[in-house]
């Protein structure tokens, strides 16, 4: 007799009053197994995920678990039977500390040093680097990602739920976490793994389960497809390619120089002495390892650090380095953070509203706001970016990450900026929003905007960038035109491998 599914769904069902996410979806996991679950933002992925940790009760259907059907009330059942996830967007204390946050998920009869002992175990096994005893709100996206990766492992799991586990990761990360999760595979646990990058996807998974608009629409062997056979199974079509084409740069835009500051908490990177400009109609990439020093680097130019001298950082010849946000955004700066759902957005209020975050627009001379026109603008977005929510009266925390991704774009380029400042603009995208969005910083860029962009997904930098700069223990790297960059050649600077003497901007 062979064995049965490790997990088994039928019929399951999910209504949302403005969606229906899941719709009689059936899905078998096997022992042993890396199995694939891919669609586009929207298609369903994230609500089956949460179905499977208990996080959401399904409205119908049936869920086994080893055979044995199973009723998941709470993800802390879901654990009990030997389930754990990491989420896509994080579900972390941000007072609390990196081990405190790993102890509320596991048994209580560990102690927290014994918690913080088992962390440093197993970043050091994995190679996560993490400090236990760090507060959450001081970590990068990238870091906090890790704190939910090492928290399902100390779980021991059976079953590994990771949505988007290497959206912020560096491409030597993701050899790293991919080592670890074959290791898993080899040991008999079994993965099911949501991602948009079809090549990780061919690389890591065994099987593929495929959902478009919240149904099963094929299931296929990753490793006998392409991404272009992937990318039609998903979306229907293939993404259109990117059109690059070689700019003149124009007036300077943002000129930093010498910015240097010290970090701001105990487990910051102090900001060495930096140079960077950024002129109108290029785009400028910035790559690194997270917690490398960009964070501080975008809080300093964001304004929501003021703290550096006036004229450390100049936005079309006005010194602004000790100005405020709103200050900023008067002279034409723009930004778009990496963290969508508290600082990209409110959660809690509609789209609409989200857009008094950074637009003015909409407020009368009297200070009245204008419904009526935020409605407009804000449907305008959603119809212009292909943004899937249920209006404009959606609020920010209904919408996938990917279409909330879109939105908050869609936003700062519809501002119509003068310099744009985005950071991870495809984290967690599909190839299709991801195409979309990458082509809407082109044509920004092609329209004379200035725009810098920082990400850790060196295939997004390339396919962007006029010119790159590496980050690295604070410290920023000479500039190096797209043509002259290679792979490699990034990948050693990110350990701070630059020649000191060419430290200059060109």
């Amino acid at each position: 007799m062979t064995a049965p599914a490790l997990l088994s769904l039928q019929g399951i069902r999910k209504q949302y009053p403005a969606v229906l996410a899941n719709d009689d979806i059936a899905l078998e996991v096997q022992p042993g197994q890396i199995h694939a679950i891919l669609g586009e933002n929207g298609a369903g992925k994230s609500t089956l995920m949460k179905i499977i940790y208990g996080a959401v009760q399904p409205d119908a259907g049936e869920i086994r678990f080893n055979g044995q059907a199973v009723h998941i009330r709470n993800p802390q059942q879901a654990r009990a039977l030997g389930i754990s996830m990491v989420f896509q967007h994080f579900s972390l204390f941000d007072t609390l500390s990196v081990a405190q946050n790993v102890w509320l998920g596991l048994d209580k009869s560990l102690t927290l040093a014994e918690v913080t002992q088992r962390i440093r175990e197993k970043a050091s096994i994995y190679g996560l680097d993490l400090e236990p005893e760090r507060p959450v709100h001081t970590l990068s996206v990238g870091e906090m990602q890790r704190v939910e990766i090492i928290r399902a492992l100390l779980c021991e799991p059976r079953l590994l739920i990771l949505d988007e586990p290497t959206s912020v990761l560096t491409p030597q990360a993701v050899d790293k976490l991919f080592a670890v999760l074959r290791q898993l595979v080899s040991e008999g646990c079994s993965i099911l793994y949501i991602s948009h990058k079809l090549h990780e996807i061919r690389a890591l998974c065994t099987h593929c389960t495929v959902l478009r608009a919240g149904r099963v629409s094929g299931e296929c062997i990753p490793s006998q497809e392409t991404n272009a056979s992937l990318s039609q199974m998903m979306i229907g079509s293939e993404p259109p390619a990117l059109d690059h084409k070689s700019s003149t740069p124009g007036e300077l835009v943002l000129d930093v120089r010498q910015l240097s500051l010290p970090r701001s908490d105990p487990f910051g990177m102090h900001l060495s002495p930096l140079n960077l400009q950024v002129c109108q109609g290029e785009i400028v990439g910035i790559a690194g390892v997270s917690g490398n020093g960009q964070r501080e680097l975008l809080y300093a130019l964001s304004g929501e650090d003021t703290r550096a001298p006036a004229d450390s950082i100049r936005l079309l010849g006005q010194g602004v380095g000790n100005q405020d946000p709103s200050h900023r955004r008067a002279l034409g700066l723009h930004f778009v953070p990496d963290e969508r759902l508290g600082r990209g957005a409110v959660p809690s209020l509609s789209l609409a509203h989200n857009l008094l975050l950074t637009r003015d627009d909409a407020i009368g001379r009297s200070g009245w706001i204008d419904m009526a026109a935020l409605q407009t603008q804000a449907q305008t977005i959603i119809s212009r970016y292909q943004v899937k929510a249920g209006g404009a009266q959606a609020l920010a925390q209904s919408l996938s990450g990917g279409n909330l991704q879109k939105y908050i774009v869609g936003r700062e380029i519809d501002a119509a900026p003068k310099l744009l400042i985005v950071s991870q603009p495809t984290w967690g995208v599909d190839v299709g929003a991801s195409a979309q969005i990458r082509a809407a910083l082109l044509a920004l860029r092609d329209a004379g905007c200035a725009v810098l962009v920082v990400s850790e997904e060196l295939d997004e930098l390339f396919e962007l960038s006029d010119r790159m700069h590496v980050m690295a223990q604070g410290r920023l790297s000479p500039s190096i035109s797209r043509a002259d960059a290679t792979v490699a050649l990034i990948g050693s600077w990110m350990s701070g491998l630059w020649d000191q003497t060419e430290e200059t901007v060109h």
